[in-house]
């Protein structure tokens, strides 16, 4: 499948005559935007939940001190409500049941499920690429239970209003080198029933034998607030890589391990406080990210199942979470018209080395609402056993969303894309037009590569 898609990507480079960087010092952007503007804005998918309060984000110099405005990238956001119907743009047609951790895919391939080749694949993420072990040994440090909970200090100090202990957070998320944050209602069905014990990042660290025997711990937490951090995968980076390299697993781990560091110190920070906080990282989970990431305002579900994209970043990040009883005012979930975009535009499914991400039209019914049907168990096995690299990230190397470097032209891009389906179809083409996603620009590339360290060694 990867031959293929290489394939492509030359074919891609052949065909690519014009320069994003000479077309920006052209006329040409111009005459483009001209033809942008004239696209009327449709009306969004019908959702009772849109501004049903009049809310607007915080003006400036109140999302925090240190970044004054929440920046959306340029993208045409509007603010919704939780309720028994919708978690912001996901449509939920009943209840929604906690899943177990250990059904989820890499926890799928570390007890077996998805093959041998798999499992041991997964077991050799980190020491097929020298930078692996760098990021998780530090990170399997700190995912012990005693790292990312604790007792509390026994004296609660005296806190601000839950609006400016919000503003407070978001300071300090951004202190500690977090590229965004939100914060929202945590929904009961976001914590796991139950989490795999060992926990999936102590496997992947090697803080635990691979014969180590799993068993299931029931989940209790039940915290009302969610501080949701994001760490942002390097940009320049994915613009030099195929998304499938051997760069690619570091460039989860390196947002791992920082988003980890994170979510362990703010927890501690408010515990100090006087108040209940659990850190939740990949070393140790007990709660589902995807919407703790919507109810927080951070992005919307896309065409890759359960991947939430940002307005800004797409799904270029990795991120971590604070389940906390600390007053706070949460933050409402965005709609940035997500949904018509991966509707029409389908890129990550063309790119896809595994075929595992459908190309239906329209999300379809799962555990209680709705997204698109994309084969985790398909795109696990391919990420834990592609040996032509280490795991995979190349849906996030094409989406449009994800791979736009910052500029004005850039920023008015995501507006038209945020403006309903056509628009998203003249955006997608422009995409096509300038190569973004299948090009790779080679004054980028910085890391080095060690083919023969990608095999997977297989017990004899």
């Amino acid at each position: 499948m990867s031959e293929i898609s290489g394939n492509k990507e030359k074919e891609s480079k052949q065909q690519f005559s014009v320069s994003r960087r000479g077309f920006l010092r052209t006329g040409a952007a111009v005459a483009a935007m001209g033809v942008m503007g004239a696209i009327a804005a449709p009306s969004k998918m019908a959702n009772a939940t849109v501004n049903t309060l009049g809310y607007e984000a915080a003006g400036k110099g109140k999302w925090s001190k240190l970044k004054p405005k929440m920046s959306y990238g340029g993208a045409s956001v509007s603010f919704v409500e939780h309720n028994d119907q919708w978690l912001g743009t996901s449509k939920l047609l009943g209840p929604v049941q906690r899943t177990d951790e250990q059904d989820g895919g890499f926890c799928l391939a570390i007890r077996g499920i998805l093959g041998e080749k798999a499992r041991y694949g997964y077991f050799q993420q980190a020491p097929r690429y020298p930078l692996g072990t760098g990021f998780l040994n530090p990170l399997g440090a700190i995912s012990g239970d005693n790292m990312v909970d604790g007792p509390l200090s026994p004296e609660k100090l005296p806190i601000p209003d839950p609006e400016q202990m919000s503003q407070h957070i978001k300071d300090l998320a951004y202190y500690l080198r977090a590229d965004e944050v939100g914060i929202g209602k945590m929904p009961s069905y976001a914590y796991y029933a139950s989490t795999m014990a060992p926990p999936q990042g102590a496997y992947a660290s090697g803080a635990v034998p691979p014969d180590a025997p799993i068993s299931k711990a029931p989940v209790t937490g039940n915290l009302p607030n969610v501080i949701v951090v994001a760490v942002e995968q390097h940009l320049e980076t994915y613009l030099a890589t195929t998304g499938y390299d051997g760069i690619s697993v570091s460039q989860s781990f390196r947002c791992y391990h920082a988003t980890a560091n994170i979510s362990v110190i703010m927890a501690q920070y408010i515990r100090n406080l006087g108040y209940n906080a659990r850190a939740q990282h990949f070393g140790n989970y007990e709660a589902v990210m995807g919407p703790c990431l919507i109810a927080a305002g951070m992005g919307e579900l896309t065409r890759t199942g359960d991947c939430v994209a940002h307005p800004r970043f797409g799904f270029r990040t990795k991120v971590a979470a604070v389940t906390t009883d600390l007053p706070l005012a949460p933050d409402k979930p965005i709609d940035f018209g997500m949904l018509d975009f991966c509707r029409v535009c389908k890129k990550c499914a063309d790119e896809c080395p595994s075929k595992a991400i459908t190309f239906d039209v329209d999300p379809v019914e799962h555990n209680g609402y709705l997204r698109w049907n994309t084969d985790a168990k398909i795109c696990t096995a391919f990420r834990a056993s592609n040996e032509e690299g280490v795991n995979c990230g190349r849906c996030i190397k094409v989406c449009p969303w994800n791979s736009k470097e910052d500029s004005w032209f850039h920023e008015a891009g995501i507006w038209i894309g945020s403006k309903g389906q056509g628009a998203a179809k003249f955006l997608k083409g422009i995409d096509d037009m300038f190569g973004y996603g299948t090009e790779i620009i080679e004054d980028y590339k910085w890391w080095l590569e060690w083919p023969e360290l990608y095999k997977i060694k297989m017990p004899s």
